[in-house]
């Protein structure tokens, strides 16, 4: 950290010899009114502050006020005691502190002849308004997701959580953009150890720069358990992550991105959804077992089926074997590399319908439905079996969204094993997973956690929901599960 100087000029300086005379670093010097002749620095960022606030609330105050005889570090007691109205005011020391609150919206008050300078809070940069996140849509509940200014989406949650417990605690990383985090907990219900853990982990993060959540995941998973799911929880919902606080998890705010990590992080928690708790338990309990349903038909679905194609045709029911048999028959392509041909396509087809314009949506729909379908089966190039096959596992992808990416992958492992080895391929290859998901951990905590342990109390909200009288009762901690050593 380089201290600022007692000299005013000299600080002024430094800062436009840092910032290359920046076009929007804004300097406003000025002289008090004092018998002593004090010079002072109004220090801005152009965009970053409220105008308005800044000339009403800091500019007209420090100009209209008779300091009499004080100056240096009095001058700076009498604007935090009888000048300045503002709500937020921080002193500072450093040269790094000035340059971060000042990038973050802060308007810095330098007065010459002392070191201490004065941050107020003064912020008033544009940003998205409040709106339902497109990630996690909800029938029932709040519409309300977070967005990317930090200060706001911790309002939300303090919104929903009006108890001096939760603590709000300040990081900052980026060795470049200086990213502000926010490690946010209860603190009657989080783990000390694991709190220690995320703080750990998230102060040794050397990055450059810090833009979103997927720039700390990789520091916040533990190493020795590697695995192509995530011990690390993303949502962008407010009522989501209060409920996880409550059960001693601890929630990373990152300034600039509505997306907020939440650790550690269950496999069993992909398909719970906020919408569990605002309806019936038994449609709740319905709705996770459909997910669980959909999860394993998206996964296992293409490459039993190219298993049972290429080598078990025999264990298809006759009308189907039929069928299916004339089907490929027609096609020039062997079955695994058609599936896999059809799987790459629709990846490509996702990819486009994403990163296009939302004007030619349409357009990819069509030539995905009538050229790549429709046409491709009756000019025998893939059989409808093979469509089939893969568009089904396609929908049932999204109904755990989250889980798309180790869907998608797990789903192409399965094609080129049940092409190659046939049903043991796949028997080996599910157990090699299970294995890797057992050995997962999140911060310590087993990752098939009320699985892998077992937990008979835990299990009342996994494949079921229990009623809120039984939820209720008793809060399963984090802490509670067993820990492994990071």
């Amino acid at each position: 950290m380089n201290d600022l100087n007692n000299s005013i000029k000299e600080n002024i300086l430094m800062l436009k010899e840092l910032f290359k005379e920046s076009a929007d670093l804004t300097i406003r010097e000025m002289n008090l009114i004092s018998s002593n002749s004090v010079s002072a620095a109004l220090i801005t960022i152009e965009g970053m502050c409220n105008k308005e606030v800044t000339a009403s609330s800091i500019l007209s105050p420090l100009t209209t006020y008779d300091f009499k005889n004080l100056q240096g570090e009095k001058v700076i007691d009498e604007i935090v005691l009888s000048v300045l109205a503002s709500g937020e005011i921080i002193e500072i020391n450093t040269l790094d502190e000035l340059i971060s609150f000042a990038t973050s919206g802060f308007a810095v008050i330098m007065v010459d002849g002392t070191t201490k300078t004065l941050a107020v809070g003064a912020q008033g940069y544009s940003y998205r308004s409040v709106s339902e996140p497109e990630s996690e849509v909800v029938q029932r509940g709040s519409r309300e997701g977070f967005t990317e200014p930090l200060r706001v989406n911790m309002s939300l949650i303090r919104r929903r959580i009006k108890s001096p417990d939760l603590v709000f605690e300040t990081i900052t990383t980026g060795k470049t953009s200086r990213t502000h985090l926010m490690i946010c907990y209860l603190q009657k219900s989080v783990s000390p150890k694991l709190l220690k853990k995320v703080r750990s982990r998230l102060e040794k993060c050397d990055l450059d720069t810090v833009f979103a959540s997927g720039y700390l995941s990789e520091y916040l998973e533990d190493e020795w358990s590697k695995s192509i799911f995530s011990g690390i929880g993303i949502s962008e919902r407010p009522d989501t992550v209060c409920g996880k606080l409550t059960e001693g998890r601890i929630a990373v705010l990152i300034d600039g991105t509505p997306a907020v990590i939440v650790v550690p992080h269950l496999f069993v928690e992909e398909f719970q959804g906020v919408d569990d708790y605002s309806n019936r338990p038994y449609y709740a309990a319905f709705i996770r077992i459909l997910k669980y349903i959909s999860f394993f038909v998206s996964v296992f679905l293409p490459g039993i089926y190219t298993a049972l194609a290429q080598f078990h045709p025999e264990y298809f029911p006759t009308w189907i074997l039929i069928k299916t048999s004339e089907s490929l028959a027609q096609t020039p392509l062997p079955v695994t590399l058609e599936v896999i041909l059809m799987a790459f396509i629709y990846e490509i087809m996702k990819e486009a319908g994403l990163r296009i314009p939302k004007s030619l949506g349409h357009a990819v729909s069509i030539v995905g439905a009538l050229v790549i379908g429709d046409s491709a089966v009756s000019a025998g190039i893939i059989s409808s079996s093979t469509l089939m096959v893969v568009a089904t596992a396609a929908i049932c992808s999204y109904v755990t969204s989250q889980l798309y990416p180790p869907i998608m992958i797990l789903r192409f492992i399965y094609i080129i094993v049940g092409g190659l080895l046939g049903l043991w391929g796949i028997l080996l290859t599910t157990i090699a997973v299970l294995v890797n998901m057992s050995a997962k951990t999140s911060l310590g905590i087993p990752y098939l956690s009320s699985l892998a342990p077992f937990s008979r109390n835990s299990m009342r909200d996994v494949f079921i929901r229990a009623p809120w009288k039984i939820l209720s009762k008793r809060t399963i901690k984090i802490q509670n599960f067993p820990e492994s050593e990071d």
